[in-house]
């Protein structure tokens, strides 16, 4: 049966953010891609990885930058002062820098003798890091999370045998102070906060609250940093919640990204999505930071449920795509590397950027994927603006309008959509966004017409490439 609504969702009055993931990209290629790409092409702000010492494992896997040896600002993708030159390049076009930052613990046990990234070579069994320097009484004593319905060892234990700060010692709240707050002079807007979920509420406030505001060089005087934290899992099986975490600031919603793998791979149908919100348990707008995948759930999931990634290319684009046309208060976009293994690290540097706009030498890149950075776009368009005239096929065909400023129809469906849908735009000619571009007056790819009434006749093949179309007012060529 088939379901049209004139579903009204009021969004946030914060302004919305598109942030892309650049994992494991080195300072200098982020300072240009923040030139070269992202400013022009809408994205709000770029999240890079760990800027500090970090150790150097045997076949240099990704996670050894979620080992730190010290908070020297020296890691693989550069010194300080290439992170300096990043930070200024992209301040200078506007987009914000966001600094993945580890302090819920150290290393693991290395063997004797590893070195970090800034030559330093700590003493991991004796838990003695000399660079920072911190020593045994500044780690809670060793023991391992058994239980993950006990909230005591999931924030005092080590998380897969990394040595676990006590963040309740004034000594070492004093270096990671110190630490990010160094970071904030230099230009950045904020942190992704590795770990969040392993370190108690009150300890993370004070830290919070230790950091200087922003640097009045590039932000209004006064303005302070955004703290986006990680709180891994599956909210549903979890003891430890992420709206814990929302008094101190944002948090990434990882089931948000889940319950869109379920619909686009077909174990749920997509018409649920016309509630999709805090309905489904997850985290309100204005204090979550959403995703489809991260560099994590790429490789295991959570909880035994697989992620969408650039993997399943047309699924994947269908959901990023959802993501970026629904409401929210922040997006984040993942650009990846390929890998066939899950601890396989990032392929040489530089990165490669095609003709086409695309990437190559290993790196995937989706945020340059054209039906993604298109609708980074239409986000951008839509602004402001709220869900409406919802319409499905009572199964895995929808669509709905953003005010008189966008639509987007999506077939997940191993059949043709083939209907005459209600829009929310004035009558006219439009570009399809995904398909191609505005190019003057004239679509590099499909066309859609809009009616007197506001209707518009909406074919996409089972077969399609992309499994979607998406049109606003900007793409309108009469």
């Amino acid at each position: 049966m088939l379901q049209v609504c004139t579903l009204v969702i009021l969004l946030p009055l914060v302004r919305p953010e598109t942030i892309v993931h650049l994992f494991e990209w080195s300072h200098e290629d982020v300072a240009k891609e923040c030139n070269r790409f992202l400013a022009p092409y809408g994205y709000s702000a770029v999240q890079v990885s760990p800027v500090n010492e970090h150790a150097i494992l045997n076949g240099r896997p990704w996670y050894e930058r979620y080992q730190p040896i010290s908070y020297v600002l020296k890691s693989r993708s550069g010194n300080k002062a290439a992170f300096k030159n990043m930070v200024e390049s992209c301040n200078k076009v506007g987009v914000k820098v966001y600094v993945d930052v580890i302090f819920n613990h150290m290393t693991a046990n290395l063997p004797p003798g590893t070195k970090g990234t800034g030559n330093s070579v700590p003493d991991t069994a004796n838990e003695k890091y000399p660079a920072v320097p911190y020593g045994p009484k500044d780690f809670h004593a060793p023991c391992s999370i058994e239980d993950w319905k006990d909230r005591w060892q999931i924030r005092n234990c080590e998380l897969l045998g990394l040595h676990d700060l006590n963040q309740t010692s004034e000594y070492v709240r004093g270096k990671i102070v110190g630490f990010l707050n160094e970071l904030v002079d230099i230009g950045v807007s904020g942190f992704r906060v590795d770990a969040a979920k392993h370190m108690e509420p009150s300890d993370l406030q004070v830290i919070y609250q230790r950091v200087h505001n922003l640097n009045p060089r590039w932000f209004p005087k006064g303005s302070r940093p955004y703290f986006y934290q990680e709180i891994a899992g599956y909210p549903d099986d979890d003891v430890i919640k992420p709206q814990e975490y929302t008094s101190l600031g944002g948090v990434m919603d990882f089931k948000y990204g889940f319950e869109l793998a379920r619909a686009f791979n077909k174990e749920n149908k997509l018409k649920w999505l016309r509630t999709f919100g805090k309905r489904w348990g997850l985290v309100a707008w204005k204090d979550s930071v959403v995703f489809v995948d991260n560099h994590d759930t790429q490789r295991d999931g959570i909880n035994d449920r697989p992620a969408l990634t650039y993997k399943q290319g047309k699924q994947y684009k269908m959901a990023v795509g959802f993501m970026l046309a629904w409401s929210h208060t922040r997006a984040r976009v993942m650009s990846s590397y390929y890998f066939d293994k899950k601890e396989q690290g990032p392929p040489s540097y530089p990165v490669i950027v095609n003709e086409d706009l695309t990437c190559s030498g290993g790196w995937v890149c989706e945020h340059r994927w054209h039906q993604i950075y298109n609708m980074v776009a239409f986000a951008k368009v839509v602004e402001g603006t709220a869900v409406s005239h919802w319409w499905d096929n009572g199964n895995y065909q929808i669509a709905f309008s953003r005010g008189s400023e966008g639509f987007i129809a999506i077939n997940a469906e191993d059949k043709d959509l083939d209907s005459e849908i209600q829009t929310s735009l004035e009558p006219g000619v439009y570009c399809d966004v995904i398909s191609g571009l505005k190019q003057g007056s004239k679509c590099t790819g499909s066309q859609v017409t809009v009616k007197n009434n506001g209707k518009a006749h909406i074919k996409i093949a089972a077969n399609a490439l992309d499994g979607f179309i998406a049109i606003h007012s900007k793409s309108k060529i009469r």
